[in-house]
């Protein structure tokens, strides 16, 4: 069988073990080194899967505040605080954006992740919240992935060597083990060899052979997961150029202007969403929308609706599937969970 089932853990998550907060003395730094050691892709889609369905309903989040520090940088708070016993915490996601600092060889964005108790209000760990995004943003993917894709795909196409490209393929991956060769593209070839070299070497990928290629679409053509994260703002993928039962993973774009496939690409896939925010941030979509392609009605779900069963994923193996995200601080806040669970219990 090509399509998929969608199993779920129905069991809920047991209550955090309270003197896991009440046990902390002072907070609790956690670096990014740290950080790698104690998560894994296989471990985040795990959590994600069996905690959103259960959690993702009380979980607050307000809109994201953006303060301007300077003509060309800001300051970006997203808050989140869940009312479930599983889930006792207060996270705010800090993020700076400096794109000058490319003129001095650092990087634009900078973020933090800060954890507190919702039970005492004390504070508990700070951790890289550059990494854990990387890791989170590549989790939300993989787990659609899993639910979405052919189970018997085998090439997985990446479009994009930048920070997140190795999270994404990892979490692929880890969520589709049938999955044998990887290709690379970005506009500059040398990024994507490297990182295909840097893989290939890799102890974390035994098995899976990974390549670059400057053709992007003759490689779009052979690719059974097609995974996007660029800042284009002209299509790179064609959906003519789509293989049938292809699932296509689109994250790089979160403005109106960006978009990483064209209309034909949203025409001819079923379109799922991470959240409701994607239908009306992602330029894909939007324009789409404004064009007549599809209507937001059309759209096949959410992620959280996907897990549960209360949408249809795959309807069959020649069916072309979308999956479109653009974050939210409710996976922020489920990541911090798991990064500072599994500290504390590694250090008892």
């Amino acid at each position: 069988m090509a399509s998929k089932s969608n199993p779920i853990n129905n069991e809920n998550p047991q209550n955090t073990d309270a003197s896991l907060i009440t046990n902390i003395s002072s907070p609790i730094f956690i670096s990014s080194e740290s950080l790698h050691s104690l998560l894994t892709h296989h471990s985040l889609i795990q959590h994600f899967h069996s905690s959103l369905p259960i959690v993702s309903s009380t979980i607050n989040t307000p809109i994201r505040q953006n303060y301007p520090v300077s003509p060309s940088s800001s300051l970006l708070l997203m808050p989140s605080w869940s009312s479930s016993p599983s889930l006792p915490y207060i996270g705010v996601k800090l993020v700076t954006y400096f794109p000058q600092n490319s003129t001095l060889n650092l990087p634009g964005v900078h973020a933090n992740y800060v954890l507190f108790s919702s039970t005492t209000g004390q504070p508990l760990a700070s951790m890289d919240g550059t990494v854990l995004t990387l890791y989170r943003t590549a989790c939300v993917s993989g787990l659609a992935s899993k639910i979405l894709a052919r189970n018997d795909s085998k090439v997985l196409v990446m479009i994009g060597a930048g920070a997140l490209a190795p999270h994404l393929i990892k979490a692929h991956l880890a969520a589709n083990p049938s999955l044998q060769k990887v290709i690379i593209w970005n506009r500059t070839i040398r990024k994507a060899t490297d990182l295909a070299e840097n893989l290939q070497r890799s102890n974390d990928c035994n098995g899976v052979c990974f390549e670059s290629n400057e053709s992007l679409e003759e490689i779009i053509e052979l690719g059974d997961i097609v995974s996007c994260a660029t800042n284009a703002e002209v299509p790179l993928v064609k959906g003519e150029r789509l293989k049938a039962g292809a699932h296509l993973d689109l994250v790089g774009s979160f403005t109106h202007t960006m978009k990483e496939c064209d209309d034909e690409a949203i025409r001819r896939g079923r379109v799922y969403v991470d959240n409701e925010a994607a239908l009306v941030e992602a330029g894909e979509l939007v324009g789409a929308f404004e064009r007549g392609v599809i209507r937001k009605e059309d759209v096949g779900g959410n992620l959280v609706e996907l897990i549960k069963a209360e949408k249809v994923g795959r309807r069959n193996s020649e069916e072309i599937t979308v999956f479109k995200s653009v974050g939210s601080a409710v996976v922020d806040i489920l990541a911090a969970q798991l990064v500072y669970e599994t500290y504390v219990k590694n250090k008892c």
